[in-house]
């Protein structure tokens, strides 16, 4: 997959091209990244993404709890979905001033040279997101390129979307929204020294010192899996304060099960699979271990 990150340049072949913020490309997105290709496909187009480096909410101010992917791992799934141009830029003051109109031929139509243009039915853009699918098809047919709206995908009853996941994950309905996802909610980052507690207790545990600004789950214990060099395992994670030691900083720190090897430094990640229960203030260390050794045979029935 090419990626193209604010540059000034004109793709020169034609391109179908999917648009939105994408954050944690759940089922939704997928449906619509996938129309992108196999349409662009029979048309013979280039099957290319286009977002912005930043999230649209940051600059807005709107209220964004965190996110759903790093940004390293949303182009390694766009990979594997099928997309093979991914075309980046900024989300600055000029980009968020455009009207509808110069969006479409400063950007799809200047440079992506997009033949197919592919949203969800929500889609908005341009000023003060003026702009929506019905003003993009009037442009399209200006511009000299097809608009193709996708239908929202529906779980239980609720739409798909990332505002919703991140709704779901922060109150702990992490099965939910991982049915959502199409996969497990996962945090990336590096394992820091802590304060050793668990070693004490018997249960070592590595802390993650996370690679972005991830939407923090629920407070509480998590069935999880631990990947390290490529290798799944099973593990039990806590996300929190630990108020029974009183730390001052939110903890995401995870429990490797039958795992004995140094894990400082080193790079993991976290797969959240099912909320165990709520974090808990223990009156002593023998009722902390007490209900550790109660998470970690509950996980066997999860």
């Amino acid at each position: 997959m090419k990626i193209i990150i604010n540059k000034d340049m004109k793709i020169s072949d034609n391109t179908a091209v999917a648009l939105g913020n994408f954050d944690g490309i759940h089922i939704g997105h997928k449906a619509l990244i996938k129309s992108t290709i196999d349409k662009g496909k029979q048309k013979g187009l280039i099957p290319s993404v286009f977002t912005f480096n930043d999230h649209t909410s940051k600059l807005l101010n709107k209220n964004l709890t965190g996110f759903l992917l790093s940004k390293s791992r949303k182009e390694e799934i766009l990979k594997q979905i099928g997309v093979k141009l991914l075309y980046k830029i900024d989300f600055n003051e000029i980009i968020r001033h455009l009207c509808p109109e110069d969006f479409v031929k400063e950007i799809l139509v200047n440079k992506i040279n997009a033949k197919l243009v592919v949203v969800g039915f929500n889609y908005r853009f341009g000023y003060k997101g003026m702009g929506n699918a019905e003003t993009l098809k009037k442009l399209g047919k200006k511009y000299n390129f097809d608009v193709d709206v996708i239908e929202p995908v529906v779980i239980d009853g609720d739409v798909v979307s990332s505002s919703l996941i991140r709704q779901l994950i922060t109150k702990g309905h992490i099965e939910k929204a991982n049915k959502m996802l199409g996969r497990n909610f996962t945090v990336e980052g590096s394992v820091i020294q802590g304060k050793s507690i668990g070693k004490t207790l018997g249960f070592p545990t590595a802390n993650l010192e996370l690679d972005c600004n991830y939407v923090i789950p629920k407070f509480g214990v998590y069935k999880t899996s631990t990947y390290y060099m490529g290798i799944k395992h099973r593990s039990i994670t806590n996300v929190g304060y630990n108020p029974t030691f009183k730390s001052n900083n939110v903890n995401i720190e995870t429990h490797i099960l039958n795992y004995e090897g140094d894990l400082y430094n080193k790079q993991i990640k976290i797969f959240f699979e099912n909320f165990i229960r709520e974090e808990m203030k223990f009156k002593d260390k023998d009722s902390l271990v007490y209900q550790i050794k109660k998470d970690i045979s509950s996980i066997y029935n999860l």
